[in-house]
């Protein structure tokens, strides 16, 4: 039963964090969608989305009651995905705040 719960855990978290990037992003596809984007662009958003990612990363470590070690962060276009497992309910609602909080 606990695996079948923490499996909900992790897509739940996974769900929350993909919409709220996706509509603090809004403005950025609309921008990008008007121009073609050049070599140094892509570059450029790769970069972000790395330092980015680190960021998360760096927060949810210093985050106290949080096991970091079976989450794993994304950042793709500045939309943040986090996926794993947490034994509580609390640990994905605290990550899911850290990573807003970035």
């Amino acid at each position: 039963m606990k695996k079948h719960h923490a499996k909900y855990l992790a897509a739940g978290l996974v769900i929350a964090l993909t919409s709220i990037g996706a509509s603090a992003q809004g403005g950025a596809a609309a921008s990008a969608a008007s121009g073609p984007t050049s070599v140094n662009d892509a570059k450029a958003a790769k970069a972000a989305d790395r330092a980015l990612q680190k960021a998360v990363v760096r927060a949810l470590s210093k985050t106290k009651g949080l096991r970091v070690s079976t989450i794993s962060v994304r950042a793709r276009n500045g939309v943040v995905t986090l996926e794993g497992m947490v034994p509580e309910q609390a640990q994905a609602e605290l990550a899911t705040k850290v990573a807003e909080g970035v």
